[in-house]
């Protein structure tokens, strides 16, 4: 059961909706997002390019630059390393067209997700060794590379790190001490003396910001780096960044740009999924898109996907985009049979009482695990690790809660690992098949979390009855667009709706329309796309299968719902009307 809580901050909205000439409505979510100062709201409502952060300030950033100029003028053989998930791809394809433009002479490798695991490694480093390869330059990966970096040094090779995953460290005598390759320059945000102000970029973001320098030495028009933003903004969305400061700035920019996009690849993978370019938003970003480019790196090779990015003509484009399409449409299939199986292993015994859920999935795809660690942490609202069998041992990946810092847990349990990494939210492991038990029990035995972590949280922004929607209001909520994590939509709510009227739409039967009356007597059509039939079957056991059955005829009926909801405007037939969009529900008046 989710609790829900009305957001109540304070503040002259008087002043903010005189200023900025907006409703009430809107100058109170715009404070609910913890935008106070007229600089922060000038910011906010305007997430211009100019404000983006001057990369030099960023650590090693002018050293990286000094080194990769030098390269580009001797025309020494640059290798960038990428990694196969979408950040990792977008970051290459940024570093691989930024330098190109240069002039540089660069090539790219990407590691293959099952024959050479995540981020950069000693095959890898002596092929480009064998190569010729003068300088290797990471992307998305490289923080935690010590004995690789080394290797690669005393092999005589020039190593630049890119990468945005925390900083690795231990702790020794109660002091954290972080451990930081040795490398010719380490560009990473979150090192403890880097003085840029934005920390929370994702790996193709600060790939971006390399090149944004570079250009910058090389006098180049500013305009040049759009191409570099639309791809950006991808990984920046699906890397599941906050879309707040300098993120918010990348993806409202790189969102306008790829409704007009030229990249051939990206425009055939839009076509091809039916989207809309006027339409387009984070959402597709994040649902469609990244999924279709995070396939190849699943069950394929990467490359693919960076090719997509790279493809020179609409037909290469449309030929690749339908070959993605193909293989997420298969992916999606895959991760629903291994999300039933981990189910039905969570049910069916004491393991779903776990304060951290691990799932130990033999047979699931490897490349898997992650999405449906992610399905579970969301079922259950706790964090998810799913194990697999892998040739060379048990491997991992999990998705974690707000209270839970899966890094720094898994930190605790480095004696049972063979090699971790991640975020607080998300993270990788591989371990030995024996130490799967101890695994799990460790996790939960360090665990502090409490039920209470595991009980839904709400926070409604503004309960506002269905009478003060119009059409105005519904537009003007687009300036707080692009939403997604940390920028998330604004959460509406009304007591006590009485239901008119329903009817189920769809070819799978999937969406549940209502006509819905407030206290008022304001009449509304309400759209649900949840799980239909857990949302009737709750109605019956409430109110009884007589009054669903009323419902469904048109009837009066005793059903009333509090809904949260997000406005929004239908179009259909060449007319126009206001319709919500139920997120969640609370029955009223329930029998006893």
């Amino acid at each position: 059961m989710e609790k829900w809580f009305i957001k109540n901050k304070k503040a002259d909205f008087q002043a903010i909706m005189e200023q900025f000439k907006v409703s009430e409505v809107l100058a109170r979510l715009i404070v609910n997002r913890n935008h106070e100062t007229i600089e922060d709201i000038e910011a906010y409502l305007h997430p211009d390019l100019e404000h983006l952060h001057n990369p030099l300030l960023m650590k090693d950033m002018k050293k990286a630059c000094d080194i990769l100029k030098e390269k580009i003028k001797s025309q020494a053989k640059i290798r960038i390393v990428g990694d196969y998930d979408v950040d990792g791809v977008s970051s290459t394809f940024v570093l691989y067209t930024g330098l190109r433009r240069c002039g540089a002479n660069v090539d790219y490798e990407i590691p293959h997700r099952i024959r050479d695991g995540y981020g950069i490694n000693m095959n890898i480093i002596e092929a480009a060794y064998e190569d010729g390869v003068d300088t290797i330059l990471t992307c998305d990966n490289g923080i935690s590379a010590i004995e690789q970096v080394e290797k690669a040094k005393e092999m005589g090779m020039t190593v630049i790190i890119t990468d945005h995953h925390d900083i690795p460290f231990t702790m020794e005598k109660e002091q954290i001490v972080c451990h930081i390759p040795n490398a010719d320059a380490v560009i990473n945000p979150k090192q403890k003396d880097c003085e840029y102000p934005w920390k929370s970029l994702c790996g193709a973001a600060v790939a971006f910001k390399l090149i944004q320098a570079l250009y910058q030495e090389f006098g180049f028009d500013r305009k040049e780096l759009g191409e570099l933003l639309e791809v950006t903004a991808i990984a920046t969305v699906c890397d599941v960044m906050d879309l707040v400061g300098e993120n918010r700035i990348i993806v409202k920019n790189g969102l306008e740009r790829l409704k007009t996009t030229k990249n051939q690849g990206l425009r055939a993978l839009i076509d091809c999924n039916d989207i809309q370019f006027a339409n387009l938003s984070a959402y597709h970003l994040g649902f469609i898109i990244g999924p279709c480019l995070n396939a190849s790196g699943r069950l394929d090779t990467a490359k693919k996907g960076l090719k997509l990015l790279l493809a020179d003509t609409p037909e290469e484009g449309k030929r690749i985009a339908e070959e993605l399409k193909e293989l997420n449409d298969t992916r999606k299939d895959m991760t629903a049979k291994g999300l039933e199986q981990a189910i039905q292993m969570l049910e069916g015994s004491d393991m779903n009482k776990d304060k951290v859920l691990v799932v130990y999935l033999k047979e699931c795809h490897e490349s898997l695990a992650g999405i449906i660690a992610g399905r579970i942490r969301e079922r259950y609202n706790k964090p998810a690790l799913v194990l697999t069998d892998t040739e060379n041992g048990v491997k991992g990946s999990g998705r974690s809660i707000d209270q839970y810092n899966m890094y720094e847990e898994l930190t605790k349990c480095k004696e049972l690992l063979l090699k971790f990494g991640g975020h607080p939210m998300a993270a990788g492991l591989s371990l030995e098949n024996c130490q799967v038990e101890s695994f799990r029990g460790a996790l939960n035995q360090y665990s502090t979390l409490t039920e209470e972590d595991f009980i839904p949280k709400v926070s409604i922004d503004v309960l506002l009855p269905l009478g003060y929607l119009n059409e105005k209001l519904v537009e003007e909520l687009e300036l707080l667009e692009p939403f997604g994590k940390g920028n998330t939509k604004p959460i509406f709510a009304e007591k006590n709706l009485k239901v008119r009227r329903a009817t189920i739409l769809g070819k799978n039967a999937n969406v549940l329309k209502l006509q819905v009356v407030n206290a008022y007597g304001r009449v509304m059509d309400a759209m649900y796309f949840g799980d239909v039939d857990s949302f009737i079957n709750d109605l019956a056991e409430h109110y009884g299968q007589m009054e669903v059955d009323k419902m469904f005829q048109n009837r009066d009926n005793a059903i009333t719902l509090s809904v949260i909801y997000y406005p929004s405007i239908n179009e259909y037939g060449g007319y126009r009307s206001l319709q919500i969009i139920i997120q969640s529900y609370q029955i009223q008046n329930r029998q006893a």
